[in-house]
């Protein structure tokens, strides 16, 4: 496979990024969206009800924001099932970036529990439909940095200082990602770190090439506060440092600004920019180790959470199948299924992402 050199890659183009400083808090007012935001990021209250455990569940990671799970509450379980009416068929269609989100929203209950109380085991079922349960039983309470730092997660899409993490923050970072089923590379060699570049454009430029792909990605962006209250979902765009505007102008802005060469060099800087690399591999392709890897990278995000560092989502190498095959020879796996390349590195948080309101994801 040719893959695109980075040397190829030059900012002719005017990326939807370069216009972020006209801000968050452009034309619309933003009281609205930091209040809803402050009110759903909030850690448990004393005495906390099932409804609080799956708010905090909701708080995790997932593609897109599309949120694609839903809750079932019995009396002393909570299961996590797939919500398939949120699939993102084009940049998904295996629903394996569904199967991680639900693994995320796990790894949250089950130490959102743990600070209440509640001991939780979890189990990945497949009768009809794959499905996570979580039994709670009483224990003592154990609230840790982990537990803390759910509400402060975000996927911070932004450049680093580019400055390295230290050893021991490295080490903290490898034992929290640890899981049976799923192996991590933490990446910081600067050489390796500028090939993995290659691999990034190489399937972004693929994706961008793809109509599909793009109309795909424009249905789950939301511009304006007012629209990103209402659906409690989606991609704002103040949370990647763009422009905030009435949606009838973010589109005329996605449409006029969200080119190709513009979007490598965006990739290529904040790759530069960051002090490492994480890429997750499940041991089997299925949806029970899919959901691995959510947890793992839920506990990885978390703990760099706590340690001020930040992370966000590469993952057009996994996502593109001709890149994929590359890549996985790459890694020196070529017979996995990479699923997770995430960069890491120390920088000023974004604006937070929204969730729907928690009945609207219990059945």
């Amino acid at each position: 496979m040719a893959l695109v050199s980075r040397r190829t890659v030059i900012g002719t183009g005017l990326s939807l990024a370069a216009l972020g400083g006209i801000g968050y808090g452009f034309w619309p007012r933003m009281d609205g969206y930091r209040k809803e935001v402050a009110r759903q990021r909030q850690l448990l209250s004393a005495d906390p009800e099932l409804t609080d455990l799956v708010r905090m569940a909701t708080l995790a990671a997932n593609g897109h924001n599309t949120q694609p799970w839903r809750f079932r509450l019995e009396d002393q379980r909570i299961s996590i099932l797939p919500d398939l009416t949120r699939r993102t068929e084009v940049v998904d269609p295996d629903d394996h970036h569904l199967y991680v989100s639900l693994g995320c929203a796990a790894e949250n209950l089950a130490l959102a529990a743990a600070a209440a109380g509640r001991a939780a085991e979890i189990a990945v079922e497949d009768e009809d439909e794959t499905r996570i349960d979580i039994n709670l039983a009483a224990a003592a309470p154990v609230a840790g940095t982990l537990y803390e730092a759910i509400p402060l997660r975000q996927s911070t899409r932004s450049l680093y200082d580019g400055q390295p993490v230290s050893a021991e923050d490295m080490r903290l970072l490898e034992a929290a990602a640890k899981e049976d089923g799923v192996s991590v590379q933490l990446i910081t060699n600067v050489g390796k770190r500028d090939e993995i570049i290659d691999f990034v454009i190489a399937g972004n430029s693929a994706q961008m090439d793809d109509p599909a792909f793009v109309q795909e990605l424009r249905d789950w962006l939301r511009f304006s506060p007012s629209r990103a209250v209402a659906e409690g979902d989606g991609l704002f765009s103040a949370c990647a440092g763009n422009p905030v505007a009435p949606d009838w102008i973010g589109g005329y802005l996605f449409d006029a600004f969200f080119q190709k060469e513009a979007e490598n060099q965006k990739y290529v800087d904040q790759i530069r920019s960051s002090a490492g690399i994480a890429v997750f591999v499940a041991d089997q392709a299925d949806p029970e180790h899919w959901i691995k890897v959510g947890r793992s990278f839920e506990r990885f995000a978390l703990q760099a959470t706590a340690l001020g560092i930040r992370n966000a989502h590469l993952n057009q190498p996994t996502e593109a199948l001709s890149v994929r095959l590359a890549f996985a020879a790459w890694l020196g796996m070529p017979e996995a299924r990479p699923d997770l390349v995430i960069r890491f590195g120390r920088a000023p948080t974004m604006p937070m992402s929204l969730r729907r309101p928690v009945n609207e994801v219990i059945v």
